[in-house]
């Protein structure tokens, strides 16, 4: 067989060899076998210098020609089989839109808000109005409207985040973060005249390590009654009524007298604890009450500083927080937990 025999019966078995290819690593091996470095066409043109020289000429031409009708049927068929991998695709990809719908995880609300929206409930229900304040409070509002002295530990820096301090006339004029939401009653009292009924959720911040009992931020909330004949035995009456709501019917309460600048008399609610029953346990510290919140009737330097006559109302307040409310409900040893995302413990609740 002569060489323009031959260049046409391996252009003949390439084209052949490339319609039955089915596959790319198929047709990359008939690339390989007749237009690689080592294919039967790449030879013939390694093979030119036995060729005779009138030859030469015809023999590139037919070699070149071999070579790009070769080329061309490689790509042909390469997009033959890309198309055919595409609709392949296409077909294992279709959606039935008649199968049902795929679970999915529908998460919840936050433990803290689940407990700050139940405690809301219970005081709207008790003919209560939710109001909020700025984060960013003044020293006024924050401290000395509510009948903190200058010398008080809490106006420390050391217990307040303090934003701007200046100095005008020997005065101190101070923005902080609110170390708690009693500035809000101090607003509405201005505000609005008695009788109130409110409640004041929010957060509040104190530079305090965090720790199996502390944060640094924290949400608090605080309630205030203002009124015509407001006594203790309404404040009791009150957080009795909350502590069963909250805690279950069958704790006991105690009021213990404590100091607060802005109540007077003072006290703090305590439950008893529902690890013991109230026999003591590590849990209460062997005492059978676990501390909730502080309250008290309010002082009437306050109600003086609000413009509200305490010879005609008075009123009672009452601060928590929500944390730790969660943590007694709950039997949690460890705050830290609540605000650490993982969504192992967050998920129970």
């Amino acid at each position: 067989m002569g060489v323009q025999e031959n260049i046409e019966q391996i252009k003949t078995d390439g084209l052949a060899a490339l319609k039955q290819a089915a596959s790319p690593e198929a047709l990359e091996e008939v690339r390989l076998g007749f237009l690689g470095k080592k294919g039967t066409l790449t030879k013939i043109l390694r093979s030119m210098k036995e060729v005779s020289p009138e030859e030469r000429p015809l023999i590139g031409k037919l070699v070149n020609a071999a070579q790009k009708e070769l080329e061309s049927a490689l790509a042909a068929q390469k997009e033959i089989l890309e198309a055919a991998a595409l609709e392949e695709r296409i077909a294992e990809g279709t959606i039935d839109v008649t199968l049902p719908a795929r679970p999915y995880a529908q998460g919840h609300a936050h433990v803290i808000t689940q407990i700050v929206q139940e405690i809301e409930n219970l005081f709207i229900g008790l003919g209560y109005t939710i109001v909020d304040g700025p984060y960013v409070e003044t020293e006024y509002f924050n401290f000395t409207s509510l009948n903190t002295p200058a010398d008080h530990p809490s106006r420390s820096p050391r217990d307040t985040f303090y934003v701007k301090t200046s100095r005008e006339n020997n005065q101190v004029s101070d923005l902080l973060l609110r170390t708690q939401t009693s500035p809000v009653q101090m607003r509405t009292m201005q505000a609005q005249k008695p009788p109130i009924y409110v409640l004041c959720p929010g957060k509040v911040f104190r530079p305090d390590t965090a720790d199996a009992s502390h944060l640094p931020q924290f949400t608090q909330i605080e309630g205030l009654v203002v009124d015509k004949g407001i006594t203790f035995a309404d404040l009791k009456g009150t957080l009795d009524y909350f502590a069963k709501a909250i805690f279950g019917e069958e704790r006991k309460t105690r009021y213990r007298p404590h100091f607060f600048p802005f109540t007077e008399p003072s006290c703090e609610l305590d439950v008893s604890c529902a690890a013991c029953g109230g026999s003591g346990c590590k849990f209460c510290k062997g005492e059978g009450w676990i501390e909730v919140l502080g309250c008290g009737i309010v002082d009437e330097q306050v109600l003086i500083n609000a413009g509200i006559d305490p010879e005609e109302y008075s009123g009672f307040a009452f601060g928590m927080g929500a944390e730790r409310v969660a943590c007694l409900r709950y039997g949690l040893g460890d705050i830290r937990e609540l605000v650490q995302n993982d969504m192992r413990f967050l998920s129970q609740f």
